[in-house]
């Protein structure tokens, strides 16, 4: 039970470091954790006429493989499906989009971005 408490708040704490990160390089937010039946979104935000919709992942190591390896084949799907209900839901489907996956390392207590633009 720790273990997973600890994971989600790993989770979380790698959000919020990604918003900031985000913030800070002219994105506007326009939504955090999404939920759809079809899945989840972790950050739904704007740049200029873009909408990138945006996965992260947070890791303290690489031991187990690179955190943007996570989002697996069926991730892909989920996040896929969910996108086109949130497009769809919101009348955007003119609008340019694209995915992007943050990775988020902690490691003592620093935290490294890597932002991997247009991933699908």
């Amino acid at each position: 039970m720790i273990k997973i408490y600890l994971k989600k708040e790993l989770g979380k704490e790698g959000e919020d470091i990604a918003v900031k990160y985000l913030k800070s390089n002219g994105y506007k937010i326009i939504e955090r954790n999404f939920y759809a039946r079809q899945g989840e979104i972790d950050i739904i935000a704007k740049q200029n006429k873009e909408w990138i919709f945006i996965e992260v992942k947070t890791r303290t190591s690489d031991n187990f493989g690179k955190p943007v390896e996570a989002v697996n084949k069926i991730k892909k799907e989920h996040l896929i499906k969910t996108i086109k209900y949130y497009v769809y839901h919101n009348k955007i489907e003119t609008e340019d989009i694209r995915i992007d996956v943050i990775e988020v390392y902690k490691i003592n207590k620093k935290f490294i971005i890597n932002h991997i633009k247009q991933v699908m």
